[in-house]
Protein backbone atom coordinates (compact mmCIF):
# COMPACT_ATOMS: atom_id res chain seq x y z
CA UNK A 1 0.00 0.00 0.00
CA UNK A 2 1.49 3.35 -1.00
CA UNK A 3 1.99 5.94 1.69
CA UNK A 4 -0.15 8.50 -0.07
CA UNK A 5 -3.05 6.01 -0.19
CA UNK A 6 -2.85 5.39 3.56
CA UNK A 7 -2.77 8.93 4.86
CA UNK A 8 -5.25 10.37 7.31
CA UNK A 9 -6.16 14.02 6.75
CA UNK A 10 -4.72 16.69 9.08
CA UNK A 11 -7.56 19.04 10.06
CA UNK A 12 -7.68 19.37 13.86
CA UNK A 13 -6.24 22.30 15.83
CA UNK A 14 -5.20 22.57 19.50
CA UNK A 15 -8.67 23.44 20.92
CA UNK A 16 -10.29 20.57 19.06
CA UNK A 17 -7.68 18.07 20.25
CA UNK A 18 -8.01 19.22 23.88
CA UNK A 19 -11.80 18.98 23.68
CA UNK A 20 -11.36 15.48 22.23
CA UNK A 21 -9.20 14.51 25.23
CA UNK A 22 -11.63 15.99 27.74
CA UNK A 23 -14.57 14.26 26.07
CA UNK A 24 -12.69 10.97 26.28
CA UNK A 25 -12.10 11.49 30.00
CA UNK A 26 -15.70 12.67 30.52
CA UNK A 27 -15.36 15.41 33.21
CA UNK A 28 -18.87 14.72 34.51
CA UNK A 29 -17.60 11.39 35.85
CA UNK A 30 -16.57 13.28 39.01
CA UNK A 31 -20.25 13.48 39.96
CA UNK A 32 -20.61 9.71 39.65
CA UNK A 33 -17.38 8.83 41.49
CA UNK A 34 -17.39 11.50 44.21
CA UNK A 35 -18.91 9.29 46.91
CA UNK A 36 -16.57 6.36 46.22
CA UNK A 37 -13.47 8.57 46.40
CA UNK A 38 -14.73 10.44 49.47
CA UNK A 39 -15.08 7.09 51.26
CA UNK A 40 -11.63 5.92 50.16
CA UNK A 41 -9.98 9.17 51.33
CA UNK A 42 -12.07 9.35 54.54
CA UNK A 43 -13.62 12.64 53.50
CA UNK A 44 -10.83 14.30 51.47
CA UNK A 45 -11.94 13.66 47.88
CA UNK A 46 -10.29 16.79 46.36
CA UNK A 47 -6.92 15.79 47.84
CA UNK A 48 -7.25 12.38 46.22
CA UNK A 49 -7.98 14.01 42.86
CA UNK A 50 -5.08 16.45 43.31
CA UNK A 51 -2.59 13.64 43.93
CA UNK A 52 -4.00 11.73 40.95
CA UNK A 53 -3.61 14.83 38.75
CA UNK A 54 0.06 15.22 39.69
CA UNK A 55 0.68 11.50 39.19
CA UNK A 56 -0.94 11.43 35.73
CA UNK A 57 0.89 14.61 34.76
CA UNK A 58 4.20 12.72 35.05
CA UNK A 59 3.08 10.25 32.40
CA UNK A 60 1.47 13.01 30.32
CA UNK A 61 4.86 14.72 30.06
CA UNK A 62 6.37 11.47 28.75
CA UNK A 63 3.57 11.09 26.21
CA UNK A 64 4.23 14.66 25.10
CA UNK A 65 7.92 13.95 24.48
CA UNK A 66 7.16 10.82 22.48
CA UNK A 67 4.41 12.54 20.48
CA UNK A 68 6.88 15.26 19.50
CA UNK A 69 9.42 12.67 18.35
CA UNK A 70 6.92 10.48 16.48
CA UNK A 71 3.91 12.46 15.21
CA UNK A 72 1.97 9.40 13.98
CA UNK A 73 -1.24 7.85 15.22
CA UNK A 74 0.04 4.64 16.84
CA UNK A 75 0.49 6.03 20.36
CA UNK A 76 2.36 3.66 22.72
CA UNK A 77 2.48 1.01 19.97
CA UNK A 78 4.64 3.30 17.81
CA UNK A 79 6.73 4.69 20.68
CA UNK A 80 7.69 1.28 22.09
CA UNK A 81 8.36 -0.05 18.62
CA UNK A 82 10.77 2.78 17.82
CA UNK A 83 12.45 3.19 21.21
CA UNK A 84 12.49 -0.32 22.69
CA UNK A 85 11.96 -3.13 20.17
CA UNK A 86 9.53 -4.02 17.39
CA UNK A 87 8.29 -7.03 19.32
CA UNK A 88 7.86 -4.99 22.51
CA UNK A 89 6.00 -2.41 20.42
CA UNK A 90 3.60 -5.05 19.18
CA UNK A 91 2.91 -6.27 22.72
CA UNK A 92 2.48 -2.66 23.86
CA UNK A 93 -0.10 -2.10 21.14
CA UNK A 94 -1.75 -5.42 21.98
CA UNK A 95 -1.93 -4.50 25.68
CA UNK A 96 -3.35 -1.04 25.06
CA UNK A 97 -5.94 -2.59 22.74
CA UNK A 98 -7.37 -4.23 25.85
CA UNK A 99 -8.01 -0.70 27.10
CA UNK A 100 -9.00 0.95 23.83
CA UNK A 101 -11.06 -1.86 22.30
CA UNK A 102 -13.22 -2.52 25.35
CA UNK A 103 -13.53 1.08 26.56
CA UNK A 104 -16.21 1.90 23.97
CA UNK A 105 -18.16 -1.12 25.18
CA UNK A 106 -17.91 0.08 28.79
CA UNK A 107 -18.80 3.68 27.89
CA UNK A 108 -21.87 2.65 25.90
CA UNK A 109 -22.97 0.13 28.53
CA UNK A 110 -22.76 2.67 31.37
CA UNK A 111 -24.54 5.23 29.20
CA UNK A 112 -27.31 2.74 28.43
CA UNK A 113 -27.74 1.75 32.08
CA UNK A 114 -28.10 5.41 33.10
CA UNK A 115 -30.53 6.09 30.25
CA UNK A 116 -32.60 3.09 31.29
CA UNK A 117 -32.70 4.42 34.86
CA UNK A 118 -33.84 7.81 33.56
CA UNK A 119 -36.26 6.37 30.99
CA UNK A 120 -37.15 2.86 32.22
CA UNK A 121 -39.71 2.25 29.47
CA UNK A 122 -36.80 1.71 27.03
CA UNK A 123 -34.72 -1.41 27.86
CA UNK A 124 -30.93 -1.32 28.25
CA UNK A 125 -30.33 -3.28 25.04
CA UNK A 126 -32.30 -0.75 23.00
CA UNK A 127 -30.36 2.18 24.45
CA UNK A 128 -27.12 0.28 23.73
CA UNK A 129 -28.06 -0.12 20.06
CA UNK A 130 -29.06 3.55 19.80
CA UNK A 131 -25.74 4.66 21.32
CA UNK A 132 -23.70 2.42 19.03
CA UNK A 133 -25.52 3.44 15.85
CA UNK A 134 -25.41 7.20 16.55
CA UNK A 135 -21.77 7.20 17.64
CA UNK A 136 -20.59 5.02 14.76
CA UNK A 137 -22.48 7.11 12.22
CA UNK A 138 -20.88 10.35 13.43
CA UNK A 139 -17.38 8.83 13.46
CA UNK A 140 -17.80 7.37 9.97
CA UNK A 141 -18.45 10.89 8.68
CA UNK A 142 -15.04 11.96 9.98
CA UNK A 143 -13.29 13.85 12.76
CA UNK A 144 -14.46 17.24 11.49
CA UNK A 145 -18.07 16.26 12.20
CA UNK A 146 -17.08 14.49 15.44
CA UNK A 147 -15.13 17.58 16.52
CA UNK A 148 -18.17 19.82 16.06
CA UNK A 149 -20.40 17.42 17.99
CA UNK A 150 -17.76 17.13 20.72
CA UNK A 151 -17.56 20.88 21.17
CA UNK A 152 -21.32 21.21 21.58
CA UNK A 153 -21.56 18.27 23.99
CA UNK A 154 -18.56 19.40 26.04
CA UNK A 155 -19.98 22.93 26.21
CA UNK A 156 -23.25 21.57 27.58
CA UNK A 157 -21.40 19.34 30.06
CA UNK A 158 -19.20 22.15 31.39
CA UNK A 159 -22.21 24.47 31.62
CA UNK A 160 -24.09 21.86 33.66
CA UNK A 161 -21.12 21.34 36.00
CA UNK A 162 -20.77 25.11 36.50
CA UNK A 163 -24.46 25.31 37.40
CA UNK A 164 -23.91 22.52 39.94
CA UNK A 165 -21.02 24.51 41.45
CA UNK A 166 -23.30 27.56 41.62
CA UNK A 167 -26.00 25.64 43.49
CA UNK A 168 -23.39 24.23 45.88
CA UNK A 169 -22.03 27.73 46.60
CA UNK A 170 -25.57 29.03 47.17
CA UNK A 171 -26.23 26.16 49.55
CA UNK A 172 -22.99 26.84 51.45
CA UNK A 173 -23.89 30.52 51.78
CA UNK A 174 -27.18 29.67 53.42
CA UNK A 175 -26.21 27.09 56.00
CA UNK A 176 -23.51 25.79 58.32
CA UNK A 177 -21.27 23.02 57.01
CA UNK A 178 -17.68 21.95 57.50
CA UNK A 179 -14.76 24.26 56.79
CA UNK A 180 -13.07 24.55 53.40
CA UNK A 181 -9.84 23.25 54.91
CA UNK A 182 -11.57 20.13 56.18
CA UNK A 183 -12.85 19.43 52.68
CA UNK A 184 -9.25 19.14 51.49
CA UNK A 185 -7.87 17.34 54.54
CA UNK A 186 -10.30 15.65 56.88
CA UNK A 187 -8.89 14.85 60.36
CA UNK A 188 -9.73 11.18 59.69
CA UNK A 189 -7.62 11.19 56.52
CA UNK A 190 -3.99 10.22 56.17
CA UNK A 191 -1.31 9.59 53.55
CA UNK A 192 -2.50 6.00 53.11
CA UNK A 193 -6.15 6.92 52.60
CA UNK A 194 -5.32 9.80 50.26
CA UNK A 195 -3.12 7.45 48.19
CA UNK A 196 -5.90 4.86 48.05
CA UNK A 197 -8.34 7.50 46.86
CA UNK A 198 -5.84 8.78 44.30
CA UNK A 199 -5.48 5.27 42.86
CA UNK A 200 -9.23 5.21 42.23
CA UNK A 201 -9.33 8.82 41.01
CA UNK A 202 -6.57 8.04 38.47
CA UNK A 203 -9.09 5.96 36.52
CA UNK A 204 -10.97 9.20 35.78
CA UNK A 205 -7.96 10.34 33.73
CA UNK A 206 -7.94 7.31 31.44
CA UNK A 207 -8.09 8.67 27.91
CA UNK A 208 -5.70 11.63 28.01
CA UNK A 209 -3.24 9.39 26.14
CA UNK A 210 -5.79 8.87 23.34
CA UNK A 211 -4.96 12.38 22.14
CA UNK A 212 -1.75 10.92 20.67
CA UNK A 213 -3.80 8.72 18.30
CA UNK A 214 -4.86 11.90 16.45
CA UNK A 215 -1.33 12.93 15.46
CA UNK A 216 -1.82 12.33 11.73
CA UNK A 217 -5.11 14.23 11.73
CA UNK A 218 -3.76 17.27 13.59
CA UNK A 219 -2.09 20.34 12.13
CA UNK A 220 1.52 20.79 13.25
CA UNK A 221 1.37 17.63 15.41
CA UNK A 222 4.92 17.95 16.81
CA UNK A 223 3.82 21.12 18.60
CA UNK A 224 0.07 20.61 19.00
CA UNK A 225 -0.14 17.04 20.35
CA UNK A 226 2.37 17.40 23.25
CA UNK A 227 0.66 20.61 24.38
CA UNK A 228 -2.79 19.04 24.04
CA UNK A 229 -1.83 16.01 26.15
CA UNK A 230 -0.59 18.13 29.05
CA UNK A 231 -3.46 20.63 28.76
CA UNK A 232 -5.99 17.78 28.79
CA UNK A 233 -4.62 16.42 32.08
CA UNK A 234 -4.41 19.89 33.64
CA UNK A 235 -7.91 20.88 32.52
CA UNK A 236 -9.33 17.58 33.74
CA UNK A 237 -7.51 17.96 37.04
CA UNK A 238 -8.89 21.48 37.58
CA UNK A 239 -12.43 20.23 36.94
CA UNK A 240 -12.05 17.13 39.13
CA UNK A 241 -10.39 18.93 42.04
CA UNK A 242 -12.61 22.01 41.89
CA UNK A 243 -15.93 20.21 41.66
CA UNK A 244 -15.05 17.54 44.24
CA UNK A 245 -13.93 20.34 46.58
CA UNK A 246 -17.29 22.13 46.61
CA UNK A 247 -19.12 18.81 46.81
CA UNK A 248 -16.98 17.69 49.76
CA UNK A 249 -17.53 21.06 51.41
CA UNK A 250 -21.30 20.65 51.06
CA UNK A 251 -21.12 17.11 52.43
CA UNK A 252 -18.19 16.80 54.89
CA UNK A 253 -16.90 13.37 55.79
CA UNK A 254 -17.43 9.99 54.18
CA UNK A 255 -20.84 8.82 55.39
CA UNK A 256 -23.33 8.20 52.56
CA UNK A 257 -26.43 6.05 52.22
CA UNK A 258 -24.97 4.79 48.93
CA UNK A 259 -21.50 6.06 47.88
CA UNK A 260 -22.12 5.12 44.23
CA UNK A 261 -25.10 7.53 44.04
CA UNK A 262 -23.74 10.21 46.39
CA UNK A 263 -23.41 12.71 43.54
CA UNK A 264 -27.10 12.41 42.69
CA UNK A 265 -28.09 12.70 46.37
CA UNK A 266 -25.94 15.81 46.77
CA UNK A 267 -27.48 17.41 43.66
CA UNK A 268 -30.87 16.68 45.15
CA UNK A 269 -29.79 18.28 48.43
CA UNK A 270 -28.61 21.56 46.90
CA UNK A 271 -31.20 21.93 44.13
CA UNK A 272 -34.05 19.46 44.52
CA UNK A 273 -35.07 16.40 42.53
CA UNK A 274 -35.69 18.19 39.23
CA UNK A 275 -32.24 19.75 39.39
CA UNK A 276 -30.70 16.37 40.27
CA UNK A 277 -32.38 14.86 37.22
CA UNK A 278 -30.97 17.66 35.05
CA UNK A 279 -27.46 16.97 36.35
CA UNK A 280 -28.04 13.30 35.58
CA UNK A 281 -28.82 14.29 31.98
CA UNK A 282 -25.60 16.34 31.90
CA UNK A 283 -23.74 13.21 32.94
CA UNK A 284 -25.44 11.34 30.09
CA UNK A 285 -24.40 14.03 27.60
CA UNK A 286 -20.81 13.76 28.79
CA UNK A 287 -21.03 9.98 28.52
CA UNK A 288 -22.14 10.16 24.89
CA UNK A 289 -19.25 12.48 24.03
CA UNK A 290 -16.88 10.06 25.77
CA UNK A 291 -18.17 7.10 23.75
CA UNK A 292 -17.76 9.12 20.55
CA UNK A 293 -14.11 9.96 21.18
CA UNK A 294 -13.20 6.52 22.55
CA UNK A 295 -14.44 4.81 19.41
CA UNK A 296 -12.59 7.30 17.20
CA UNK A 297 -9.24 6.80 18.93
CA UNK A 298 -9.60 3.01 19.06
CA UNK A 299 -10.27 2.87 15.33
CA UNK A 300 -7.05 4.87 14.70
CA UNK A 301 -4.89 2.49 16.75
CA UNK A 302 -6.38 -0.51 14.92
CA UNK A 303 -5.78 1.30 11.63
CA UNK A 304 -2.08 1.93 12.32
CA UNK A 305 -1.54 -1.69 13.41
CA UNK A 306 -3.35 -2.81 10.27
CA UNK A 307 -1.33 -0.44 8.09
CA UNK A 308 1.84 -1.94 9.56
CA UNK A 309 0.57 -5.43 8.80
CA UNK A 310 0.62 -6.74 12.36
CA UNK A 311 -3.15 -6.99 12.00
CA UNK A 312 -4.70 -8.05 8.64
CA UNK A 313 -3.99 -5.02 6.41
CA UNK A 314 -6.86 -5.51 3.97
CA UNK A 315 -9.39 -4.98 6.76
CA UNK A 316 -7.76 -2.95 9.56
CA UNK A 317 -5.52 -0.80 7.34
CA UNK A 318 -8.31 0.38 5.04
CA UNK A 319 -9.56 3.97 4.77
CA UNK A 320 -12.77 5.06 3.06
CA UNK A 321 -11.76 6.63 -0.25
CA UNK A 322 -13.77 9.85 0.27
CA UNK A 323 -14.33 10.19 4.01
CA UNK A 324 -10.72 9.13 4.90
CA UNK A 325 -11.96 7.32 7.99
CA UNK A 326 -11.21 3.71 9.05
CA UNK A 327 -14.81 2.56 8.46
CA UNK A 328 -14.21 -1.22 8.90
CA UNK A 329 -12.62 -0.61 12.31
CA UNK A 330 -15.48 1.63 13.41
CA UNK A 331 -18.05 -0.98 12.40
CA UNK A 332 -16.09 -3.75 14.14
CA UNK A 333 -15.90 -1.76 17.40
CA UNK A 334 -19.62 -1.11 17.23
CA UNK A 335 -20.41 -4.76 16.58
CA UNK A 336 -18.10 -5.96 19.38
CA UNK A 337 -19.84 -3.63 21.83
CA UNK A 338 -23.00 -5.72 21.47
CA UNK A 339 -21.19 -8.26 23.68
CA UNK A 340 -21.95 -5.87 26.52
CA UNK A 341 -25.53 -7.17 26.48
CA UNK A 342 -24.24 -10.18 28.41
CA UNK A 343 -21.91 -8.30 30.79
CA UNK A 344 -22.32 -6.26 33.96
CA UNK A 345 -20.69 -2.84 34.25
CA UNK A 346 -18.25 -4.21 36.87
CA UNK A 347 -17.11 -7.11 34.64
CA UNK A 348 -16.75 -4.93 31.55
CA UNK A 349 -14.76 -2.30 33.43
CA UNK A 350 -12.29 -4.90 34.74
CA UNK A 351 -11.12 -5.51 31.17
CA UNK A 352 -9.63 -2.11 30.56
CA UNK A 353 -7.39 -0.84 33.33
CA UNK A 354 -4.59 -3.41 32.98
CA UNK A 355 -3.77 -2.37 29.42
CA UNK A 356 -3.94 1.34 30.25
CA UNK A 357 -1.46 1.29 33.13
CA UNK A 358 0.88 -1.15 31.38
CA UNK A 359 0.91 1.15 28.36
CA UNK A 360 1.57 4.19 30.57
CA UNK A 361 4.54 2.40 32.14
CA UNK A 362 6.05 1.59 28.74
CA UNK A 363 5.75 5.17 27.50
CA UNK A 364 7.77 6.36 30.50
CA UNK A 365 10.38 3.68 29.78
CA UNK A 366 10.51 4.87 26.14
CA UNK A 367 11.61 8.32 27.32
CA UNK A 368 14.40 6.76 29.39
CA UNK A 369 15.43 4.64 26.38
CA UNK A 370 15.57 7.81 24.27
CA UNK A 371 17.82 9.41 26.89
CA UNK A 372 20.24 6.44 26.75
CA UNK A 373 20.33 6.48 22.93
CA UNK A 374 21.01 10.19 22.75
CA UNK A 375 23.76 10.01 25.38
CA UNK A 376 25.48 7.28 23.34
CA UNK A 377 25.34 9.58 20.29
CA UNK A 378 26.84 12.46 22.23
CA UNK A 379 23.60 14.28 22.97
CA UNK A 380 22.86 15.81 26.37
CA UNK A 381 19.13 15.48 27.14
CA UNK A 382 18.15 16.53 30.66
CA UNK A 383 18.48 13.90 33.39
CA UNK A 384 15.56 15.49 35.24
CA UNK A 385 13.05 15.48 32.37
CA UNK A 386 14.25 12.31 30.60
CA UNK A 387 15.10 10.04 33.53
CA UNK A 388 13.81 11.19 36.92
CA UNK A 389 10.36 12.39 35.82
CA UNK A 390 9.55 9.35 33.63
CA UNK A 391 10.99 7.04 36.31
CA UNK A 392 8.60 8.58 38.83
CA UNK A 393 5.76 8.25 36.31
CA UNK A 394 6.57 4.57 35.72
CA UNK A 395 6.66 3.92 39.48
CA UNK A 396 3.20 5.48 39.88
CA UNK A 397 1.82 3.44 36.98
CA UNK A 398 3.23 0.18 38.37
CA UNK A 399 1.68 1.03 41.74
CA UNK A 400 -1.68 1.57 40.05
CA UNK A 401 -1.31 -1.82 38.34
CA UNK A 402 -0.89 -3.45 41.75
CA UNK A 403 -4.09 -1.78 42.96
CA UNK A 404 -6.22 -3.50 40.32
CA UNK A 405 -8.51 -6.33 41.37
CA UNK A 406 -7.27 -9.91 40.92
CA UNK A 407 -9.89 -10.39 38.17
CA UNK A 408 -8.50 -7.41 36.22
CA UNK A 409 -4.93 -8.65 36.59
CA UNK A 410 -5.77 -12.20 35.49
CA UNK A 411 -7.76 -10.97 32.51
CA UNK A 412 -4.93 -8.64 31.56
CA UNK A 413 -2.27 -11.31 31.83
CA UNK A 414 -4.44 -13.72 29.85
CA UNK A 415 -4.88 -11.15 27.08
CA UNK A 416 -1.11 -10.51 27.08
CA UNK A 417 -0.45 -14.26 26.80
CA UNK A 418 -2.69 -14.40 23.72
CA UNK A 419 -0.65 -11.55 22.27
CA UNK A 420 2.59 -13.46 22.83
CA UNK A 421 1.17 -16.50 21.02
CA UNK A 422 -0.02 -14.35 18.09
CA UNK A 423 3.35 -12.58 17.96
CA UNK A 424 5.14 -15.95 17.88
CA UNK A 425 3.07 -16.95 14.84
CA UNK A 426 3.52 -13.56 13.17
CA UNK A 427 7.32 -13.60 13.59
CA UNK A 428 7.82 -17.34 13.01
CA UNK A 429 8.90 -18.07 16.54
CA UNK A 430 10.28 -14.55 17.26
CA UNK A 431 12.97 -15.04 14.58
CA UNK A 432 12.04 -11.88 12.67
CA UNK A 433 10.64 -8.46 13.48
CA UNK A 434 6.91 -7.81 13.04
CA UNK A 435 6.08 -6.06 9.74
CA UNK A 436 6.04 -2.27 9.62
CA UNK A 437 4.47 0.23 7.25
CA UNK A 438 6.91 2.56 5.46
CA UNK A 439 6.16 6.00 6.90
CA UNK A 440 9.01 7.76 5.12
CA UNK A 441 6.68 9.80 2.91
CA UNK A 442 4.50 11.14 5.70
CA UNK A 443 6.37 11.06 8.98
CA UNK A 444 9.73 12.81 9.35
CA UNK A 445 12.53 11.27 11.36
CA UNK A 446 12.42 11.93 15.11
CA UNK A 447 14.04 15.17 16.12
CA UNK A 448 16.88 15.21 18.60
CA UNK A 449 16.38 17.18 21.78
CA UNK A 450 19.33 18.81 23.42
CA UNK A 451 18.12 19.62 26.89
CA UNK A 452 14.39 19.68 27.49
Amino acid sequence: MAAQDAKLTARLTLPGVVVFGLCYMSPSIVVSTFGVIAVATHGSAPSGYLVATLAMLLTALSYGKMAKLFPVSGSVYTYARKMLDARVGFLAGWAILLDYFFLPMVAWLIQSVYLNAQFPAVPVWAWLVVNIVLTTGINVLGLVVADRVNRVLMGLTILGLLVLVGFCVHYLAGGSTGSAGTAFWNPASGITTISAGAAIAAYSFLGFDAVSTLSEETRNPRRTIPRAIVLTVLAGGVIFVGLSFVMQWVHPGDQFDDPSSAGYALSNLVGGKVFADVINVVTLVGGFASGLTIQASTSRLLYVMGRDGVLPRRFFGHLHSKLRTPVPNLLLIGAAALLALNLSVETATSFINFGAFLGFTLVNLCVIAYFIRQRRKGGRPSVLTHVLVPLAGAAVDVYLLTQLSPVARYLGLGWLALGVVYLAVLTRGFRKAPPEFDMSEQAPEPVRESAS
